[in-house]
């Protein structure tokens, strides 16, 4: 490899590396959006109570943050998410993936 071709690899890995931490994800923020949102639904930890509204407790954050992008777009239907996720930045959505994707999933079983 050229010196050349070195030099741009490695310019061409420090501005992918500065651009993934310039959005990465807020898990404290993450929280604050989602007692501001989710958590009349979905409890504060994102483990519902009520089987009408998902666990999102301890889901991929990859998931959660394509699920809310497609609330938002439409791809995914729900009017009543559809509407809580058209308010939503893109760093929101990074922000409530990580802090759901963090939470312990909790699973509960009738008898």
């Amino acid at each position: 490899m050229s010196i050349r071709a070195a030099f741009f690899a490695i310019a061409a890995s420090l501005a992918l590396s500065a651009a993934s931490s310039a959005s990465a994800a807020d898990v404290a923020a993450g929280k604050a959006k989602a007692t501001e949102v989710c958590q009349a639904c979905h409890g504060a930890n994102g483990n519902s109570e009520s089987a009408d509204f998902p666990k999102i407790a301890g889901q991929h954050a990859d998931y959660l943050a394509k699920t809310l992008r497609d609330y938002k777009s439409g791809l995914r239907k729900n009017a009543i998410m559809a509407g809580f996720a058209q308010a939503l930045t893109k760093q929101d959505i990074e922000n409530l993936a990580a802090f759901y994707g963090a939470q312990p999933a909790v699973v509960w079983a009738k008898h």
